[in-house]
Formats: C-alpha cells, sequence, structure tokens
C-alpha cells in the first residue's frame, strides 16, 4: 500500500462531500474515480472494494455529522450551568468564553459586557477551567451573513457545533462551584497562562509574536500589522506551521541525544509530547495536520515497521484521520489551506523543486509552488492574493524560521528561569520585530501586486484548478515542448481568466447593500462600462475610557461595503457619490479611499460642509482624487444610462439633510430616484420644480424616517417598488409606520435590507428583476 493511501484520501474527501454538499455530483465522480483507478492505475478488484468501502465510511460519517448538527437546548431556556472549555478573549470591555452546557452536552458561546477596569483585570488573572458555574441570560442565534460574500458567523459557529450565544449580565464566576480539572483542562490552563504571562513580561511586539508562535494565539496582535501580514500572503507564518514545527520536534531529538538519551527514549518522549504540544498550541488546523505526520512516521519508526511511510502517505494518512474525528472540518479555510499546500510542495518535491540547484532559486519555486497551491482557497475565502507575497516569503520564511523561533523561545526560557530577560535582548528583538512590521506594512499597500478578480463560484474553482493542475503538469515535464511559451501563456490565463469573464457578464446591477442603519448602494453596469457608488455607509463612534476601547472596533466601510466589493471583483469606483455629511452615509468613505481606485467624488454644493466631508476633501486632495460639487441641473450619460442632478441648489445653505445630493437615474427602461436623507420639504421643492415627475423605483428617504416620504411626493412620483436601507431593531423605530401605510396605499412593493438583507436588481437590455439576499 506504500503510497496508495493518497487515494483513499481522495475517496473520504468524495464521500464527505457527497453529504456536505451536493450528492449527485460528487456520487458521480467518486464512480468516474473508481473506473480511473482500474483502467490507468491497474487497481485489482480488492483495492477497488476497499477503494469504495473507505468512500461508503466516511459518506455516512459526514452524514451523521450533518444529521446531528443542531441544537438539543428549548430556544426558552434562562439558566445554565457551564463548564469553561476553552481560553477567555478579552477585547476591551467585552468578554467571550465558549463553555459546555452540563445538562445538554452542548457547546455555547457566553459574552459578557465587562463593568470595570478593575474587574476586567481581576479577570484575566482568574481561571475559567475546572468549576461548575451557574449562569443566567437569553439564548440568542449568531448572526447571519446578509450580504452577498458576507461572512456567515451563525455557519461558522455551527461547523463548530455552537448554536447559541448568551448575553448575561453578571460576571460569570460569580456562582461557581470547584471541580478536578482534568488533563486537557490542566494543559489548556497553562497555555492560557504562558499567553498572560508574556503579555504581563514583555513589550507588546514581543509579546504579540511569541504568544503567536509559541502558543498560536493571535489575539495580542495590532491588528493593523495582522491585516497586513495578510493582504502581503505571509499570514501563514503568524501560524505554527509544519516547518515550526518540525524545527522543534528536530530540536528536541537533537538535544535529548547529545544528553546520551537513546533513540527509542527520545521517539517514546515525543510520541507522548505531541499530543500535548498540539493542545498547548491551541489546535490549528496547521498544527493538528503536521503533529499528526510526524506522530506516524514515529510510529511507524518505533514499530519497527517493514514499510517506510514516505511524506505523501503521513499527509494522507493524517488526512483520513483528521477528516474521520472531524468531517465538518472540511470548510475551515485554515484546514483546506494547511493540507493543500503541504501536499502540493510534497508532490512538486522530486518533480520540480528538485531542478532548482541554487538555494535562492529553489526558495523562490517553493514560494511559487505554495503560492499557486492556496490560490483557488484564498480567492474563494478572503477575494484577493498579493502577489508580493511570493518575495515576501523569501524574506520571511528564513527569518521567522531561523531567528523569530529559536530566539523567541529562547527569551522566553530565560524570563521563565531567571524572572529577567537582559535588556539588550530586548532591545535587539524589539528593533527586529518592529522594522519587520513595518516593511510588511509597506508591502502591504502595494495596491499593484494585488489580485482581486472576486470570489469564485464552483464553476471558477474547477476552471482555477484544471489551469493550476495543467501548469504543474508542464512545469514539472522537461522534455514537454515549448515548455516556457506555454507555461507563460497559461499564467496569464490563469489571471486574467476570470477578470475577462467579468467584463463579459452582460447583466448590469444595483444593489443596496445591508450597512444596517446607513446607505450604500452600488451601481454597476455591464461590461465595466461603470461603477458608481452611492453613499458608504459609517459607524458612529463615540469616546469611550482607554480599557473599554476594542483593538479593531466595527467599522461599516472597512468590514461591509470594502468586502462586497472585492467580493464582486471591483477595484475601481468611477463615481463615489457622497449625498450627504452625515456618518451613517459617508463614514466608510476613508476605507474605501484606502483599498480600491477611487476616479471621481461627487458632494453636494453646500456652504458649510460637515468635518467628515472636510476630512475626505484631505484624503482626495493627497490622493489627487478630483472633488465635484453638484447642483441641481449637472447631469451625466454613460451610453442608454442617463443619471440627472435634481437638488441641493448650488451653494445650498439649509438644513444638512435638505441639502442632500437628490438624482434621477434611468437605467435602460427603469427610473430611480435617490435622494439620501432628503427631507419633506426638500422633496417639496421637487416635485413644484418637475410636477410631471414620475419614477418606477424609489430608494426611501432617510431610512424610512417619516420626515421623508410625504404623502404628496409619493402620490406624485407612485413608485412601483420602494428600497428602505434600515438597520435591524434600530433605536430610532425606523421604517416610520406613517411612510409604510403612505407607500402601501400607492400599492408600492416595499423591500427593506433589515428583513431581507442585500437588495439587487440585475437586468438586461432595460429589463430586470429585485432579488433579496435573504427570502
Amino acid at each position: 500500500m506504500n503510497g496508495k493511501y493518497i487515494y483513499f484520501a481522495i475517496a473520504a474527501l468524495l464521500g464527505v462531500l457527497c453529504v456536505q454538499l451536493i450528492f449527485l455530483p460528487f456520487f458521480l465522480l467518486q464512480t468516474l474515480y473508481l473506473y480511473l483507478l482500474y483502467k490507468y492505475k491497474r487497481f485489482m478488484k480488492f483495492q477497488l472494494g476497499l477503494v469504495a468501502v473507505c468512500f461508503l465510511t466516511f459518506l455516512f460519517i459526514g452524514q451523521h455529522a450533518v444529521s446531528t448538527n443542531k441544537t438539543a437546548i428549548p430556544s426558552s431556556t434562562t439558566t445554565f450551568y457551564l463548564q469553561y472549555t476553552e481560553d477567555l478573549k478579552i477585547d476591551g470591555d467585552l468578554l467571550q468564553v465558549q463553555a459546555a452546557d452540563a445538562r445538554y452536552k452542548e457547546k455555547l458561546l457566553i459574552r459578557y459586557k465587562i463593568q470595570s477596569e478593575q474587574e476586567k483585570n481581576l479577570l484575566k488573572a482568574k481561571t475559567f477551567y475546572h468549576c461548575l458555574c451557574r449562569v443566567s441570560g437569553a439564548l440568542e442565534k449568531p448572526a447571519i451573513a446578509k450580504n452577498p460574500n458576507a461572512f456567515n458567523y451563525r455557519k461558522y459557529l455551527s461547523r463548530k457545533n455552537i448554536y447559541w450565544i448568551i448575553e448575561i449580565q453578571e460576571n460569570p464566576l460569580q456562582t461557581c462551584s470547584p471541580m478536578n480539572p482534568s488533563p486537557l483542562e490542566l494543559i489548556k490552563q497553562l497555555r492560557y497562562s504562558g499567553i498572560y504571562y508574556l503579555e504581563s513580561h514583555f513589550p507588546i511586539e514581543i509579546a504579540s509574536l511569541s504568544a503567536a508562535l509559541l502558543f498560536g494565539d493571535r489575539n495580542l496582535f495590532d491588528p493593523e500589522v495582522l491585516t497586513a501580514y495578510q493582504k502581503t500572503g505571509i499570514v501563514h507564518l503568524l501560524a505554527i506551521s509544519g516547518l515550526h514545527v518540525s524545527l522543534l520536534i528536530a530540536m528536541v531529538f537533537y538535544i535529548g541525544i547529545r544528553f546520551g538519551l537513546t533513540r527509542q527514549f527520545m521517539i517514546n518522549f515525543l510520541l507522548i509530547i505531541l499530543p500535548i504540544y498540539v493542545i498547548l498550541t491551541g489546535g490549528s488546523p496547521s498544527v493538528i495536520r503536521s503533529a499528526m505526520m510526524i506522530f506516524l512516521v514515529l510510529l511507524t519508526v518505533k514499530l519497527r515497521a517493514r514499510v517506510r511511510l514516505f511524506p505523501l502517505d503521513a499527509i494522507s494518512l493524517a488526512f483520513i484521520c483528521y477528516l474521520f474525528f472531524n468531517p465538518m472540518v472540511i470548510f475551515d479555510a485554515g484546514f483546506q489551506l494547511s493540507f493543500s499546500v503541504s501536499l502540493v510542495i510534497i508532490l512538486s518535491a522530486p518533480y520540480i523543486l528538485q531542478g532548482y540547484e541554487k538555494t535562492i532559486t529553489r526558495m523562490l519555486a517553493t514560494s511559487l509552488v505554495a503560492q499557486l497551491a492556496a490560490l483557488p482557497f484564498l480567492l474563494y475565502h478572503y477575494f484577493e492574493v498579493s502577489m508580493i507575497g511570493i518575495i515576501a516569503n523569501m524574506v520571511y520564511i528564513p527569518l521567522f524560521s531561523f531567528v523569530y523561533l529559536p530566539g523567541l523561545y529562547l527569551l522566553f526560557i530565560i524570563q521563565f528561569m531567571f524572572g529577567k530577560t537582559p535588556l539588550i535582548l530586548i532591545s535587539i528583538f524589539r528593533t527586529i520585530i518592529s522594522l519587520s512590521n513595518y516593511l510588511i506594512e509597506y508591502l502591504a499597500d502595494f495596491t499593484f501586486f494585488r489580485f482581486i478578480p472576486g470570489r469564485p463560484n464552483w464553476f471558477l474553482l474547477i476552471m482555477y484548478i484544471f489551469i493550476l493542475l495543467l501548469i504543474f503538469f508542464i512545469w514539472e515535464t522537461k522534455a514537454y515542448p515549448k515548455r516556457k511559451v506555454h507555461l507563460i501563456v497559461l499564467s496569464a490565463v490563469l489571471i486574467i481568466f476570470q477578470q475577462g469573464l467579468n467584463w463579459l457578464y452582460p447583466y448590469g446591477e444595483v444593489t443596496m447593500i445591508d450597512v444596517g442603519q446607513g446607505d450604500s448602494i452600488l451601481i454597476h453596469l455591464a461590461h465595466g462600462k461603470g461603477t458608481y457608488l452611492i453613499d458608504t455607509g459609517g459607524t458612529m463612534n463615540y469616546t469611550e475610557e482607554k480599557w473599554r476601547e476594542r483593538a479593531r472596533a466595527f467599522e461599516v466601510g472597512r468590514d461591509v461595503v470594502v468586502p462586497f466589493l472585492k467580493g464582486q471583483g471591483i477595484t475601481k469606483i468611477d463615481k463615489l457619490i457622497l449625498t450627504h455629511g452625515d456618518m451613517d452615509h459617508i463614514g466608510g468613505t476613508f476605507s474605501i479611499l484606502k483599498e480600491l481606485e477611487v476616479k471621481q467624488i461627487l458632494m453636494p454644493s453646500v456652504v458649510e460642509p460637515s468635518t467628515t466631508e472636510l476630512a475626505i476633501l484631505e484624503v482626495a486632495k493627497k490622493k489627487n482624487i478630483a472633488v465635484i460639487k453638484v447642483s441641481e441641473g449637472d447631469k451625466w450619460i454613460n451610453g442608454e444610462n442617463e443619471f440627472y442632478i435634481l437638488s441641493p441648489e448650488k451653494n445650498f445653505t439649509g438644513e444638512r439633510n435638505s441639502g442632500s445630493i437628490a438624482f434621477i437615474a434611468q437605467l435602460g427602461e427603469v427610473s430611480w430616484f435617490f435622494g439620501g436623507d432628503l427631507d419633506q420639504e426638500g422633496e417639496e421643492k421637487i416635485i413644484k420644480k418637475y410636477p410631471n415627475l414620475k419614477v418606477d423605483v424609489l430608494k426611501a428617504g432617510h431610512h424610512g424616517s417619516k420626515t421623508s416620504s410625504a404623502e404628496s411626493f409619493i402620490n406624485q412620483i407612485n413608485p412601483r417598488i420602494a428600497l428602505i436601507s434600515v438597520g435591524e431593531k434600530n433605536r430610532f423605530g425606523h421604517p416610520h409606520s406613517e411612510v409604510l401605510n403612505r407607500l402601501r396605499k400607492t400599492k408600492t412593493v416595499i423591500f427593506r435590507t433589515d428583513q431581507q438583507g442585500a437588495l439587487t436588481y440585475k437586468f438586461y437590455q432595460g429589463k430586470g428583476t429585485i432579488s433579496p439576499y435573504l427570502p
């Protein structure tokens, strides 16, 4: 069976996907797979039977996981008896911790708003393990995705068998009784104590990197630095990777041998220590994969097995074991990236990488192989890839492997043993880390190297995989005719084919993005002829005490609008239309200007712009973005699509909402009215100036507030459809019942983002339909 475990791993994967995704296509694929094994790999009937049994086994395992992936706790339950099962996470004044309910044996996510700085410090220092606690609170469902390509928190937690969040009002340790600690809890407590020790005894630059590389925890990292690692495609270095585990195990083995211990003793010791190490480092997919591979190799050595376990066999068996115990992990991005990159490097090592004799060229080839292997998964989960990551890997992999990893272990051991680390060592590492962080943030700003074609669908994913397989096949076939030419052509196709399909897509689109209590509307014309963004949403931030501040507070522009646009493959905005100066309409502009190319900004012609508008003007000036102050009568035409500004009048001096940009967009055969937060006074002015104005689709003013959408205005324009952008359970009571009644009187069909999520109108040759994201 040597070298054939990979075929069983593929069967196991297909079996799980049959029940996790769509049964028939993957079942047919398994049938074809068996035929190919028989035809080209000369598998005997017995071997084919084993592969089929493996497929069926994992099909049933996957089916069991799906059928049991539901809550057993009644939604009316308010009292819980909990055992805390994971390290607590404290971000500002928010505490989060996972727990298991003692009655229902089900995982729960606990949230608690910390009341004081003193309580925060006490909670950090206390243990949450080996105790049974009584807490009270209401069960809440995790948030769902309300925009295309948005992160679905509910689905993410359900795949970890967490179905409820409990918001508690009292200290989570207030009513607890001690319990005998299990070995697992002792190891987890040791891990948390180690992270807390780092945070307490080292500067934050050293503590954050040490916590990531020693214990697999990135919560101490500066969010901006972490984002820079993600953008450059080297965030995997902040996870404990297979290389790190291998180096550590090799170092421990070498030290043991040097101290006179036998090989057999060291193998036994490592077999015991590896599972403990996995728990100590947080049990991420990359750690579990590498630890399982090393464990299997050591086990075959210990048992003196006749069959040597090759790396391909080790990763295949690790994959099968991992999937056996946790079939839901197949959707985890870390799992996908860890196994795919490692597998491709293992497969390419004897055929591609060995052909490069110089160290630098081999490192470059390895980095390129890893980047190509990760490409489909990175595009699907994060919508973008930075090509500069290939170079960054060459610089940062040696830095992490041979400077950071041994150096930070050394600092930790010195501090732990002697209670003090020499200041010269602290200063050296602090300087190196600060410089490397500065460099990575600098590289992250190179937008030229970013590849953002949008989230690929299943067809595009298959295309990517097919092209990548061709590239690897030609790359490893030294005698392939015109090899370099074909590699260049295929590489070009890999980069441009999805963007080309985006350009060929014949449908235009208008999407009211669900930004909560705010506005942001995308108009994207077919064939890339024009992309306009009306407002950007915004988050109201209030001044709080320092200890209450979150490391990375939610910001709707960065966390909702930018991911939505990148998921659509949109990197350029032709016109950014900022209707007026309210934060809930333009607060996200700064993230848009930072992440995307904006050609032109339209702002209302008002005498007194808001503070936020002035700040936007400053940023636009630095970036050389044209800013046009528009007023009544301005217009532009794009093919058959016309845009005409109805208000405000030039140099408007009234109330801010009254000065909102209001305009008509004629998109094919459908007319749209966009008016920001235009109030009834502004609406009355418009219908007096344009008594024959009629529209098909109305963007209801001011989120459905009764200060807008006057009855006379609604009666005159007589919209067939009204779109209301409004926050779920907002404190203003929007949309007001008066507005809804006015619209119903005219038999207007109402769509609302709070109830239906993003609202998308796709049109072709002037006609289209509106589809809410939520059913």
